[in-house]
């Protein structure tokens, strides 16, 4: 399958009650939580995660059929909920990179990493909160 992306294209309209208080704006609307909405968000945003996605729904369903619990379903869903909703905005996905490449590159005694741990924990956090007040 051939994807295309048009990442420097007009931004979508955003859905009510998309735009968060501070005024930014998303790239694109806030998916539903099912794996069809976050593919295609993922297919418009940011197409080279597509395969981390299809290979953790993989883990996901498989766990989820060797114990009988939704759980691992659930928290993929939520996983990949919170990072959609961290990509819709081109600022917050440029300080989650820059934060993951410290965490890559700095040593784990660094202040550096530790400062860049909590950017991405605080991140996630953020983008957590945002879907829980939708």
């Amino acid at each position: 399958m051939t994807v295309q992306r048009n990442a420097a294209a007009v931004p979508a309209p955003a859905a009510p009650g998309s735009v968060p208080a501070d005024g930014r704006t998303p790239l694109a609307p806030r998916p539903d939580r099912s794996t069809a909405g976050l593919r295609s968000a993922l297919v418009r945003l940011a197409p080279h995660q597509l395969p981390d996605m299809e290979r953790q729904m993989e883990e996901a369903l498989n766990r989820a059929a060797r114990t009988g619990a939704l759980a691992p379903l659930t928290q993929f869903l939520d996983s990949w909920a919170v990072t959609v909703e961290i990509i819709r905005f081109p600022e917050t996905a440029a300080r989650l990179r820059e934060a993951e490449y410290t965490v890559r590159t700095a040593p784990g005694d660094a202040p550096s990493w530790r400062t860049a741990m909590n950017e991405i924990r605080d991140l996630r956090a953020a983008a957590w909160n945002a879907l829980a007040d939708r």
